[in-house]
């Protein structure tokens, strides 16, 4: 099951900003059924998109096995806005 994630992870390595932050959009909008266009970098997840604990934890989730990022729940309730979640997987992203 490692196999699989580490793929990904190395797939991923070089990915710019604009790709990272469309991965997480489309993320969000399949999870709560938005449309993708309502969701950008400012987007609050709790007040915006009204996601809840357990959107959050998929989101998490979600990142953590694209991309190898490993969020404490101390980091993750840091994190407001679609952007400083670009931000913390550009900044975590195993080299």
């Amino acid at each position: 099951m490692n196999e699989p994630a580490n793929r990904l992870t190395d797939e991923h390595t070089n990915m710019t900003r604009e790709e990272v932050y469309e991965l997480i959009r489309d993320h969000l909008a399949d999870e709560l059924d938005l449309d993708p266009s309502a969701i950008v970098e400012g987007t609050r997840f709790k007040e915006d998109l009204e996601a809840d604990s357990l959107d959050l934890y998929t989101l998490v989730q979600e990142l953590e096995d694209t991309y190898g990022v490993r969020i404490s729940d101390e980091q993750a309730a840091t994190i407001v806005t679609v952007g400083q979640a670009v931000d913390f997987v550009l900044a975590h992203v195993p080299a």
